[in-house]
């Protein structure tokens, strides 16, 4: 996400946008949410056991934004299976058995 960030940043300074208050309010979104991610994933690492829900709710987003990549008018469904299976193959993994053991509340 901190990629998708700065990838962000390069066309708004590159590119001109329609609207440039969209297009910070987007760049700030994306910040927002590679902090967001950065800290999940650091507690992640200490065995948080909140961290599930955040993973969760980021492959939620991951897969709506997938779905959202297989159709409309700049449909890109490469882009959407590449974000589709690695959001599937999460959710898969956040449920099992030893996920869940690592990160319970003890």
């Amino acid at each position: 996400m901190a990629g998708v960030v700065v990838w962000l940043l390069i066309e708004l300074l590159t590119e001109q946008p329609a609207s440039y208050e969209t297009a910070l309010a987007i760049v700030v979104l994306a910040a927002i949410a590679a902090v967001f991610l950065a800290f999940a994933a650091i507690h992640t690492l200490r065995a948080a056991a909140w961290t599930r829900a955040g993973t969760l709710t980021w492959q939620l987003f991951q897969i709506v934004i997938a779905i959202g990549c297989f159709q409309g008018i700049v449909a890109t469904p490469v882009v959407g299976w590449w974000l589709l299976v690695p959001a599937l193959l999460a959710l898969v993994l956040l449920f099992t058995p030893s996920v869940v053991a690592a990160t319970r509340r003890i």
